[in-house]
């Protein structure tokens, strides 16, 4: 069974409270939930992490890199200025998709680019919460078995 990270940079583990206008009312322990599920059904072992700590997701994603796992990340605001988190999903070994739960490219000016969308296998952005379910099918046809 194929081990995928779902890694949540910061400000998500506030998810169904912090502007529910713009991220929903999906709360963090619901999108937990959703990501383990959604993975089962497809056949992947799914951990899912959040952190508002630069140096814990640099470790998740280096301990990525070395077990060759995919990850589907959510790098929050680290999304638009963060070279150390970008350079960090440069060293990893398999799929990378970033996923965002607003389409960082109808907001704020600076949000509208992302370090990291270079160094990604792909990008979902704009779909909510359900941006997690595809990236998690993507990873699944990519890492069969």
């Amino acid at each position: 069974m194929t081990r995928v990270y779902v890694l949540n940079g910061p400000n998500l583990g506030r998810l169904g409270t912090r502007q529910v206008d713009v991220y929903g009312v999906t709360s963090y322990a619901d999108l937990e939930k959703l990501c383990e599920t959604a993975g089962g059904e497809l056949g992947l072992d799914v951990v899912v992490r959040q952190t508002d700590a630069e140096h814990e997701m640099l470790a998740w994603l280096h301990a990525a890199a070395d077990e060759q796992a995919p990850v589907v990340l959510n790098p929050g605001a680290w999304s638009h200025y963060n070279y150390a988190i970008r350079d960090a999903c440069a060293m990893l070994r398999n799929r990378l998709v970033e996923v965002h739960i607003s389409n960082i490219h109808a907001r704020e000016q600076f949000r509208h680019h992302s370090v990291v969308s270079a160094v990604a296998s792909g990008v979902i952005a704009g779909l909510g919460v359900d941006g997690y379910r595809l990236a998690l099918r993507h990873v699944a046809s990519q890492n069969p078995g």
